[in-house]
This record gives structure tokens, sequence and C-alpha cells, in this order.
């Protein structure tokens, strides 16, 4: 079955097309040749049975109520084209109007008059079918009540034959036409799909290219959601690739004067001049733009492979918040002095290793310092990390864009922080979101109530024994 589902996806929607329809005429024979011929051998029966005996009502009804036959009977008993109605009285049947030929032999006469035997007042009516030499008689007799007569009526296969026919051919023509009419409105709904899946490979395979080209499919349906997030996720690309573009121009400019600085302080010391007045403050300024590169080339790599670390070094692994954001805390307190730090902390446990966590909260830090009026405050629950600042709000435009590699706010440097914040809490099965508040704006790292209830007890048990391990063991780790 898995090699006919695999086989049938590889076709194109054309084949997968034909070959549905051709399921589909194997169904509708074998429905038609099962079940559907079954069906039209009821419908004939029961609709010759109910001309034998609708024939048989009025000759009946004079029986009952004259008792004899007379010359109004003799004539009705000799019309009728289709079938032969007859009597039989005392064991001895009668047929009117010189039309024993219908019979062919006497076995048919044998078997009604023993069929007619049977009848009484309470089993008053019987029907059915005899074959005799090869030929099939549908038959119906009556037992007249006030009377000593049953009348008996019966007709050959040839007129349900020709009924049948017609029947049938009529019902295949239908269902022919039926079928050709759905083929039809099939095959202008796939051809609807397969048009603008077309129009989408053929976007893609410009934009491969790198023409600029537009996708126009007005649909509402899934191939059109399709089609706007392909060209959603273009523009996001293009955004991106300018963003990059963007990075790499600032990337190399800022990079340029720290090197700069350091080819020119070095030439003058060979050459016995110091900048700076005296030796030790020229190479303090070497030391100082050396740092500085090593901090945006840090950023980069790490950009690079915090994913690769994260998930191969991290699993079963948890950190100490409470002492991360402490340590964080106490190492940026004098980047600005004047801004106030207030922490509410709790000792809380994130799942990850304590070197993501530290670098993810540095950035949000960092970015906090940069915007912060007077004041940062740190709330740290369980799976649930806040850092506020009093600083300007954010745009809509920023706030969707706030974890864009390579997206750099007003007083942004690589746009490479927040985009590192991203793939640590995402890595670990975190939540990041900026927002503004009242008086600044919030970062927040949190993880769902709906996947925190989804934990197992050996996780929740395996927390608790990290918690009573020595948090060095931890931090090796």
């Amino acid at each position: 079955m898995k090699k006919i589902k695999d086989t049938f996806h590889k076709l194109s929607l054309t084949k997968q097309f034909v070959s549905i329809i051709f399921l589909c005429l194997i169904a509708f024979l074998i429905f038609f040749f099962a079940i559907l011929r079954t069906g039209i051998n009821n419908t004939i029966e029961t609709q010759m049975f109910s001309m034998l005996q609708n024939n048989q009502r009025p000759i009946v009804n004079l029986l009952e109520n004259e008792g004899n036959v007379n010359e109004e009977l003799y004539a009705y008993l000799s019309k009728n084209s289709t079938q032969v109605d007859c009597l039989i009285s005392d064991g001895v049947l009668h047929i009117f109007g010189g039309r024993e030929d219908k019979i062919g032999n006497n076995e048919l006469y044998k078997y009604l008059i023993v069929e007619s035997g049977q009848l009484s007042r309470s089993n008053n009516v019987k029907h059915g079918i005899v074959r005799i030499n090869d030929m099939e008689y549908y038959y119906s007799l009556v037992y007249c009540k006030n009377s000593h007569y049953v009348v008996a009526s019966y007709m050959d296969n040839t007129y349900p034959s020709s009924f049948r026919s017609i029947l049938v051919d009529s019902t295949v023509y239908l269902i022919i036409l039926a079928f050709i009419l759905v083929f039809m409105v099939i095959l202008i709904w796939v051809f609807s799909i397969i048009q603008p899946l077309g129009q989408i490979k053929e976007y893609i395979k410009q934009i491969n290219m790198g023409k600029e080209v537009d996708l126009n499919i007005n649909r509402g349906d899934e191939i059109g959601q399709v089609a706007n997030a392909i060209t959603l996720m273009k523009d996001e690309l293009t955004k991106q690739e300018k963003a990059k573009e963007e990075m790499i121009h600032n990337i190399s400019h800022d990079l340029k004067t720290p090197i700069a600085t350091i080819k020119s302080y070095g030439e003058s010391i060979k050459d016995g001049i110091y900048p700076y007045g005296d030796l030790e403050s020229s190479v303090d300024v070497i030391i100082d733009n050396a740092n500085r590169l090593e901090k945006k080339v840090y950023n980069l790599l790490y950009l690079n492979r915090i994913e690769y670390l994260l998930t191969s070094d991290s699993e079963g692994v948890v950190t100490n918040m409470k002492e991360v954001v402490e340590e964080v805390v106490l190492n940026s307190a004098v980047i600005r002095p004047e801004i106030e730090v207030i922490t509410d902390i709790e000792e809380v446990f994130f799942d990850g290793l304590l070197e993501a966590w530290r670098v993810c909260i540095e950035n949000i830090m960092d970015n906090a310092f940069r915007y912060a009026k007077s004041y940062i405050k740190i709330e740290v629950r369980e799976d649930d990390l806040k850092i506020l600042n009093d600083g300007p709000k954010m745009s809509e435009e920023r706030i969707q864009t706030l974890f864009h590699p390579f997206e750099k706010g007003e007083k942004g440097k690589f746009g490479l922080g927040l985009s590192i914040v991203s793939k640590v809490t995402k890595t670990n099965n975190y939540n990041v979101e900026g927002y503004n508040t009242e008086d600044g704006v919030c970062f927040r790292i949190y993880r769902k109530p709906v996947e925190e209830k989804k934990k197992t007890n050996s996780s929740w048990k395996k927390i608790e024994r990290t918690k009573e391990t020595n948090y060095e063991d931890v931090k090796k780790k």
C-alpha cells in the first residue's frame, strides 16, 4: 500500500487525475454489473408482476360480481396483446380468443393448474417466474372469492427482455452522461489548480535567476494562501538581504576604523612616536580597538555556531537563572552607572546551557542600557523572565522585526544581539517577545502554561535533582 501511495505521489497532477478517473471507471463498471444489474432485474420483476395484476383486476371484479363468464368478460380476456389471461376451473385451464399458441406446450398448463390448486380464500394471490424449455414465463394467479374460477395471467420473456434493454440503456446513458459531466467539472477544477501552481513554479524559477517578477494569483483558497505566503517570504528575504548588505557595509566600516587605528598606532610606535602621549597610553588605544574587533567578530561567529552548540550539548542541562542574572547585572552595572538596576529574582532553573543564557541576558541588558533613561527592572519567575526599561517606545514595525537577523534599531550596532536571543530561546523551547509598556519597553522570555502542564513527572524529578546538585557541576557541564 505504501509503494502504491509513493508511486501515486510521484506522478504529475494531470497523471494523478487520469489515474483517478480510470479507477472511477472501473468502480462504475463493478457497480453496474455487480449491483445495478441486480437492482434492474428486481425492478423488472416487480414491474411485470404489477402489470399482470393490474390487468387481472377488472376480470376478478367481473367474476366476483357476476359469478360467470359473459360477453364483456370474454372480450376483455381476448384483447391483451402483451399477456395471456385465462381461467382455471375444476382443474381445467380455458384460453379465449384462439391464443393457445402462446403457451407453446402443455407444460405451462400443468404448472399453472397445480399452482392454482394451492389457492384459497385466505391465500388468494400467487405470482412467480417459471422456466419451461429454456423460456421464462411470468405468471400471476388470483382466486375469485364469489366464484369457482382462478384467474391466471402469464407472459413470456419477450416483453420483459425488451423492457430490460430499454431500462438498461436508459440507465447506462444517464450514468455515462452524469459521469461525463462530473469528469468535465473535475477536469476544469484540476486545471484551475494546475495553472496557478505552474505560475508559482515559474515565479520561483524567475526569482532563483535573480529576476524581478510579480506573482498575481487572486484566489482565497489554500493555493492563494500559498502564493501570498511565497510573495511575503520573497519580500522578507529581499528585505533581510538588503539589511544584510547594509550590515556588511556597516561592519566593514566599523572594522576599518579600529584596524586603521591599530595599524597607524603600531607603525608610529615602531618609529618611536607615541600618538597618545606616551607608550603605555598608545598601547592602551591599540588594546581597546583590538577588544572592539574581538567583540564584533565574536558576535558573528557565535550567531553561526550557536544553534549547533545548543542542539548538541544542551540536552538534559538546566541553568540557575538567578545566578546568571546576578552575574550579568554585576558585570554590566558599570556601562551606565547612572541607570538604576532593580531586581526581583527567584531562584529558578531554565533548560539550556549556562553560557547560552548568559549571552542571551547580556544582549538584552546591553540593549536596555542603550535605551533606558533612569532604570532597568528585572523579574525572574518560574519559566518567566522580564527585563523592563523606561526608554522610548518601539514602533509597531520595529516590534514585528525585533528578532530578525541584521535588523538594527536607532541606536543598534550590528543587528545580531536580539537575533542571538531568539535562537537561544527557541532552541530551548522558550518564547521571546518585546512589547511596549506604560513607561517604556519590556522583553519577556517565557514558556507557555500549556507546555508546562505537559511536562512529565520524570522531567520535574530531573530538575529537582539538579537543584540539589552543586551549581558549579552544572556550570562545568
